[in-house]
């Protein structure tokens, strides 16, 4: 796997699914206006301190970032913020429904 072309094409999949341009994601990283343009382009890759930056940007995790099995991360990362937060009972009762849906795959 070339984990360079990997990155540049997971982060410009990431931030089109977001709906932000280059130059507001580099904005809002505290970045110049090409830094996300030189990520995308293979120029450079992101030291690993903004690679976490990045993850927290997009709402998802380092695993996350590199599970492209996975088409919306960011959905799967607030659901699980999401059932941290219920009691046990309610999270059997979620997972019992993912499990009755996924029964009719």
């Amino acid at each position: 796997m070339d984990y360079e072309e990997f990155v540049k094409d997971r982060i410009t999949q990431l931030r089109l699914r977001k709906g932000v341009s280059e130059y507001q994601m580099s904005y809002d990283l505290g970045h110049s206006r090409g830094y996300v343009y030189n990520i995308s382009s293979g120029k450079a890759l992101p030291p690993l301190k903004e690679f976490f930056a990045i993850c927290d940007y997009f709402d998802i995790t380092p695993q996350q970032f590199f599970d492209d099995s996975s088409p919306n991360p960011e959905l799967i990362q607030k659901a699980v913020n999401g059932m941290k937060q219920m009691s046990e009972s309610d999270q059997l009762m979620i997972l019992g429904i993912i499990n009755r849906f996924r029964q009719g795959e």
